[in-house]
């Protein structure tokens, strides 16, 4: 077997944002080759673009495997179509050019007997550059794609109270067929800090934000709470609500406990969201997990309550452009937490019971963060999404960053954060 790589770059006169607003569609028709196209799903919701070319009958299908709108870039397989090829993968990418210009590179890898490979090497790059000098000729007004209004809940969210130890509260949206949505804060939170996203993700399926233990109105549990207990908690919400299947949404903690939780259970996730983290503890040192959790201790071990400390949290959490509403919304959610409560997550998080291993995720995956986190900056995240797309059998990964925000990044720009939350839940099966 041999494997062939081709990189075809060129240089447009055409802004980013106007290139990318053409190409950023993957089931978009913009290749002059093309005679029809359709966007098609496998079962996860994966997006598949099925289309022929000019003078053939052939159907050709290519898989979407990692996208990222932020960073103008998606790479893709192909499932169908091409005759005698082991493997081919590829990849587009839009980037900043000369004088307000773009950068528009693609490539390819193909794996195939030497002969073929070679033939195909020689085909892909006539229609890469066939590619190329259509976009270079594109008028010069915006040609962006619509974002379109985010859509909204039909009904007010009820509160949920499950009895037990811990009693644990949750807000939920109206019963839809389909997974449940189930949304997890971070350790400065509180459920409705979730209130913006309850209302697009009830737009599309049934959701629900839950106050881990401890939190608003659950209760503490007897004993120190392990990422075992969360995830058993989730187990609790989901048969309490008679879901088959889960998208889970957690941010900082809550993306570490959903990290979590897929490691356990990939078979009950239609989808996993990881906002402002979600290895968490897990891949520092015990040096650092100890220094950590004594940092974070300091404050209450010296009889200050999360209240009174609430306004220092803040400074880390929220980026240098938040509102006054978002960092009061920010310090009523840090004041409300018990102390106990502070500490047990403390505890938990710098208690970390594994590494995980990506490899076990088979659902669809969006990760995203601030511009401004200073917690989990973008280019750990990234890395994080790299990691994923290249350990899973059959990636299906997403990476954006979301303007302007600092860590909460779905307190700080909602309309920005529902946008691409709203596009990925409209993919998963119901």
């Amino acid at each position: 077997m041999a494997i062939e790589k081709i990189v075809c770059t060129k240089a447009i006169s055409v802004s980013p944002e106007k290139i990318w607003g053409v190409v950023g569609d993957f089931s978009e028709p913009w290749h002059p080759a093309i005679d029809r196209m359709w966007s098609e799903q496998d079962s996860r919701g994966s997006q598949i673009r099925a289309f022929t070319v000019e003078g053939e009958a052939t159907v050709y299908r290519e898989q979407l495997s990692y996208f990222s709108d932020s960073e103008r870039t998606y790479s893709y397989s192909h499932l169908e179509g091409i005759s005698g090829i082991d493997a081919y993968s590829a990849s587009l990418s839009v980037t900043e050019g000369m004088e307000g210009g773009s950068l528009v590179t693609m490539t390819a890898s193909i794996t195939a007997d030497q002969t073929r490979a070679v033939e195909a090497a020689v085909g892909t790059k006539m229609i890469f550059d066939m590619g190329l000098a259509a976009l270079a000729q594109l008028p010069k007004q915006s040609t962006s794609l619509s974002t379109g209004p985010v859509g909204f809940c039909d009904s007010e969210t009820k509160q949920m109270i499950l009895s037990g130890n811990p009693r644990l509260a949750l807000e939920m949206t109206p019963k839809k067929p389909g997974p449940l949505c189930l949304f997890l804060h971070g350790i400065g939170g509180r459920c409705s800090n979730w209130s913006p996203q309850m209302v697009v993700a009830g737009s599309v399926m049934q959701a629900a934000a839950l106050d881990l233990r401890g939190y608003g109105e659950s209760s503490l549990g007897s004993d120190q709470s392990t990422v075992e207990d969360y995830c058993s908690d989730i187990l609790r919400v989901r048969e309490a609500l008679g879901v088959d299947k889960l998208v889970l949404c957690g941010l900082s903690y809550g993306a570490w406990i959903a990290t979590s939780f897929a490691m356990r259970y990939p078979n009950l996730l239609s989808g996993l969201v990881l906002s402002g983290g979600c290895t968490g503890m897990s891949e520092a040192s015990l040096k650092e997990r100890e220094a950590f959790q004594a940092s974070r201790e300091v404050p209450i071990n010296k009889g200050l309550t999360p209240a009174k400390f609430a306004p220092d949290v803040v400074e880390v959490l929220a980026g240098p452009k938040a509102s006054a509403d978002t960092r009061e919304l920010l310090l009523k959610s840090m004041a409300a937490i018990p102390t106990e409560t502070y500490r047990d997550a403390l505890t938990c998080f710098a208690r970390p019971t594994e590494q995980f291993e990506f490899s076990k995720l088979t659902m669809p995956v969006l990760l995203m963060t601030g511009e401004f986190d200073r917690l989990a900056p973008p280019q750990e995240i990234k890395d994080i999404a790299s990691r994923i797309f290249e350990q899973v059998s059959q990636p299906d990964v997403r990476f954006e960053i979301i303007d302007v925000a600092g860590h909460v990044c779905n307190v700080e720009n909602p309309d920005l954060y529902n946008r691409h939350l709203r596009n990925f839940l409209n993919r998963i099966p119901r």
